[in-house]
């Protein structure tokens, strides 16, 4: 069996210097929207610079690749506090389908808000080149 570690490298805004504390829900869903493993938030990211947050975290997808039902994908969704509304929100989201699971860096669109976990209404967060950056590691147990 096969086990996943994504490491959520930085993701790439053109204000991402001005996002408090921000980090990334990560979650498994089919394409029902429903959760297949457990739901895992990053810490608050460690450092900003110019266009990109920068995270370089570990995330381990808590089931093996091969249990993953046909159609399932893992979503990354990026949040940041707003202090004016007192309030976490969520700025986009990104997701990689079963087939772009495959060893090494990959790099994923943005999508606007809100999470569309049936994939059916996605609209790029912008027309700019602005991505998540991610780099995957596969386990054979």
């Amino acid at each position: 069996m096969t086990l996943l570690t994504v490491k959520i490298e930085k993701i790439g805004l053109k204000d991402a210097g001005q996002c408090i504390d921000p980090y990334i829900t990560i979650s498994v869903k089919d394409l029902n929207g429903i959760d297949l493993t457990p739901v895992q938030d990053t810490p608050v990211a460690s450092r900003k610079e110019d266009t990109y947050v920068h995270f370089n975290v570990d995330i381990e997808i808590q089931k093996h690749v091969e249990k993953l039902t046909k159609g399932a994908a893992i979503f990354f969704e990026f949040k940041h506090y707003k202090p004016k509304k007192r309030f976490t929100s969520t700025k986009c989201f990104a997701f990689m389908e079963m087939d772009e699971i495959k060893p090494g860096t990959i790099v994923i669109e943005l999508y606007k808000k809100p999470t569309d976990f049936k994939r059916k209404k996605l609209q790029l967060l912008t027309k700019k080149p602005l991505y998540l950056h991610l780099h995957q590691t596969l386990h054979k147990e």
